[in-house]
């Protein structure tokens, strides 16, 4: 977490950049709009190596990040030309996130620079309301930070439809989110075909795919270990007692194992066989959703165009 002294200096860098200069004679700060504009115009011209209302390297290196770290942070402020620098610093600091850990968000996610301050409040509040947690919070961030740039309707529509279409608990939905956060920008029919999948044609059910950590799979990753071991005789879908002929491994057994040991003790394959074996249901799968695609259209329409339908059987 965020230092005494860290916080103290926060305070400060906030201070600065939304008041006013001292009124010495009287002792208070002078909150007048006039005297606010005149402040802020004295710094218009000044450079950005410079203390004023910008972030500069100074006050980056104040905050504990390395000369090499605070050029590199300071250098990608001002090629993304972001208005509310100061503001987003601010908002990842008081989260507890260190200065390397900044960095590297912002190495993995630019666009991180061009959000306004009110913005980036607003994306972690409605993290937080879907039950990400302290130390849950910042490893999502930290992992993913598109997660801070996707809006905030995308992220509840995912929400939405793991609860009302996959039926997946409010606990459950924020153990997706917190381990395969990269669901969240995955297209809403094939992450809801995804679910069908696994549960109607595999007799999966909702707490075996999340211990599995099943969101973390492509569609084609998971129809690709599945229907080897079908085709193999190594499993079978349970009829409709949960009744099958043959032991099938669990779906974390085999899905969360390197290719090797899934093709040496669950497949019992060689490798140039499973990967010929992939190509096909790739090709398979990209014609069906080639055709399904044109239908859809776009996810803005996943509401009325698609939320009523269901999964294919057949397929």
């Amino acid at each position: 977490m965020v230092t005494h002294a860290c916080r103290r200096q926060i305070v400060r860098w906030m201070w600065r950049w939304s008041v006013g200069p001292m009124d010495a004679s009287r002792g208070h700060m002078s909150f007048c709009s006039t005297r606010l504009e005149h402040h802020q115009s004295s710094h218009t011209s000044q450079d950005p190596q410079q203390p004023g209302a910008q972030l500069n390297v100074r006050s980056l290196r104040e905050m504990g990040f390395s000369e090499t770290q605070a050029d590199e942070m300071h250098e990608g402020a001002l090629k993304s030309r972001g208005k509310h620098f100061p503001l987003i610093m601010t908002a990842l600091l008081v989260l507890g996130l260190n200065p390397a850990s900044i960095l590297k968000i912002m190495q993995k996610c630019p666009d991180v620079y061009s959000l306004k301050g009110a913005e980036i409040q607003q994306r972690i509040d409605n993290l937080r309301k879907m039950g990400l947690v302290e130390g849950s919070l910042q490893r999502v961030i930290s992992h993913y930070p598109k997660v801070m740039v996707l809006p905030i309707k995308r992220v509840n529509m995912v929400s939405r439809l793991l609860k009302e279409k996959c039926h997946f608990t409010t606990q459950q939905v924020t153990d997706i989110l917190r381990d395969s956060p990269e669901v969240l920008e995955e297209d809403l029919a094939r992450l809801e075909y995804k679910f069908q999948y696994a549960y109607f044609r595999m007799g999966v059910r909702q707490a075996e795919m999340v211990k599995a950590k099943m969101f973390r799979l492509t569609l084609s990753e998971l129809r690709c270990r599945h229907c080897f071991l079908e085709r193999r005789g190594l499993y079978q879908t349970p009829d409709k007692k949960g009744q099958t002929l043959i032991l099938n491994p669990s779906l974390k057994d085999f899905l969360c194992v390197s290719e090797e040991t899934y093709l040496t003790q669950f497949a019992l394959a060689n490798a140039e066989e499973f990967h010929v074996f992939c190509k096909l249901i790739e090709r398979e799968q990209e014609e069906e959703f080639s055709n399904e695609d044109q239908e859809l259209g776009d996810d803005d329409d996943y509401d009325e165009k698609h939320w009523k339908t269901g999964y294919k059987r057949d397929k």
